[in-house]
């Protein structure tokens, strides 16, 4: 049984080596193996399970280790305790993998089970998000390969995961001396090459710009403090309209003073929109009258629309919203942060007496929002999602399906300190960009900002942890893809593919073992009629 743990434990190490900090991609087409052999060498149902809550508290652990920061730092846990709760988390996430590895155990010993497995697994995958937190699902991992990514705007991120632990099943049933007629449906991988290339790189058509102002998450708010941080991402904002050099991947900061970078392609055109991210300070639009004509004023003077986050209150309670301004200083719409983050924005009940959340708003916990906004900019349409809400494939793409034809995300990384969780948090959004074919202008408070294209790629980004202002540039997209019209349309597929094969192999697991196996019954009839 150690054996069989240790090789599940394998899948968590080539998981966690697949995505950021390390982000050996190569790795996740074999990921799933080991946990596969494992199963199929486990002589109980309880050592199958037990392989798969292994391997999925190490993955978890070993990829969501800054979990344990979160709650230490800005949690307010003491240390044991900190420890304690990522242990805690670690467990109870692990448990879709426990489930994973015993419907794989009686899944690998079918003929079909090259396809069955990966069905299973995509249907399992598809629910992190509904058991409380979602993060890297397996195929993001492959939106850097050029092929698989053709999946993305027809499957979602869960047709590349489908792809990955397909060939991480064929690699366990070769190790497994399977016969090699099981390992037929990999042809079907074959096909990718028919699908579409991604798109070419293009030269966007309009310009942005992205404020980054690096304000601290720790800091005590003073009224004065309150002024600065304000002062700094206005005085960002004007500077991003001088005459600049072009950016070089280094950030034009005079001495500690806040910098201004530029992309050459859009240097010479005035911006027609400028973002700023989600940050620790609370801005109140609705309620401060001097931040309001501030920030109004400041549309006017750069003649563009002018996207913020601000904290408007309903029924009392505090919401996380992205607020649109247009070129004459006048709001034009809001939308209303919808998928809150567990102990980030609110604390569930039953933790509420041992956890503070990570947001400090004076308000309480944060109200989600009750519906999906599109944000009118003149002739085109923006879809703003929040921090968080971007590892919900089937959320984002609505955005698209509803018309916007420009995605911007806002988020503060700073929560994660310095961790591999913002650059895996990027390679969510860069998925995201892959299924809808949008471009995502991405602001955040200290990194990582970046623009985004539809085929994934980074356009270009700012140095982290200063603070920064960078113009940009981005194309308005008007064509929707199939994923953004269908959503998870695949995610179903392979939920009925595994249910079924699951229900057959049960079925002919009880022939097997059971003590009325027709075959050993009728044979016992005809002895004794014989006798």
């Amino acid at each position: 049984m150690l054996v069989n743990l240790l090789v599940a434990g394998a899948s968590a190490l080539l998981l966690v080596l697949a995505f950021p900090h390390f982000d050996l991609a190569w790795l996740a087409p074999f990921a799933l193996a080991p946990l596969l052999i494992a199963v199929a060498r486990a002589r109980t149902r309880r050592e199958q399970v037990l392989a798969g809550w292994f391997a999925g508290i190490a993955y978890w652990a070993g990829t969501c280790y800054w979990i344990h920061y979160v709650l230490a730092v800005h949690g307010g846990m003491a240390e044991w305790a900190a420890w304690l709760g990522f242990a805690v988390f670690s467990v109870y996430k692990a448990l879709p993998m426990a489930v994973f590895a015993l419907g794989a155990g009686l899944l690998i010993r079918r003929p079909w089970a090259v396809a069955a497995v990966p069905a299973l697994w995509v249907a399992i995958e598809r629910t992190h998000g509904a058991l409380g937190f979602a993060w890297l699902a397996l195929g993001n991992a492959g939106v850097d390969m050029s092929v698989l990514a053709r999946l993305a705007p027809y499957t979602g991120v869960y047709g590349i995961s489908f792809a990955f632990a397909m060939m991480a099943t064929a690699v366990a049933l070769v190790a497994l001396r399977r016969p090699r007629i099981e390992l037929a449906p990999l042809g079907a991988l074959l096909l990718l090459a028919l699908l579409p290339q991604l798109p070419r790189a293009q030269r966007p058509t309009e310009a942005a710009v992205l404020v980054q102002p690096d304000i601290p998450e720790t800091a005590a708010w003073t009224p004065q403090w309150v002024e600065e941080m304000r002062n700094r991402m206005l005085a960002l904002s004007i500077r991003s309209l001088g005459d600049t050099p072009a950016f070089d991947r280094k950030p034009n900061i005079p001495g500690s003073q806040p910098g201004v970078s530029q992309d050459s392609s859009t240097a010479r055109r005035a911006p027609r929109l400028m973002v700023w991210p989600e940050a620790p300070l609370p801005l109140y639009y609705y309620q401060d009258a001097a931040f309001r004509t501030e920030v109004d004023d400041l549309a006017r003077r750069t003649g563009a629309y002018l996207l913020v986050n601000v904290t408007p209150y309903a029924s009392g309670s505090p919401l996380n919203s992205a607020l649109l301004i247009s070129p004459e200083g006048q709001p034009l719409g809001r939308y209303d942060k919808m998928n809150l983050v567990p102990f980030g924005e609110y604390v569930p009940r039953l933790f509420r007496s041992l956890i503070e959340k990570v947001s400090s708003e004076a308000g309480g916990d944060f109200a989600p929002g009750e519906r999906q906004v599109i944000l009118p900019a003149g002739s085109h349409r923006i879809g703003a999602f929040i921090c968080y809400e971007s590892v919900f494939p089937d959320f984002v793409r609505r955005f698209a399906q509803r018309g916007a034809d420009l995605f911007v995300n806002i988020s503060n990384d700073g929560w994660y300190g310095r961790t591999a969780a913002r650059d895996q948090h990027l390679k969510i959004v860069r998925m995201r960009a892959a299924e809808n074919r949008r471009w995502i202008l991405r602001a955040t408070n200290d990194g990582i900002t970046a623009t985004i294209d539809p085929a994934g790629r980074v356009y270009r980004n700012l140095p982290s942890y200063e603070a920064a202002a960078a113009r940009t540039g981005y194309s308005y997209v008007e064509d929707v893809t199939f994923y953004s019209r269908h959503g998870d349309w695949f995610v179903w597929v392979c939920a009925i593919l595994a249910a079924v094969a699951l229900g057959e192999a049960l079925r002919g697991h009880r022939w097997r073992t059971g003590a009325t196996e027709p075959g050993r019954g009728r044979a016992r009839c005809r002895s004794a009629h014989r006798r």
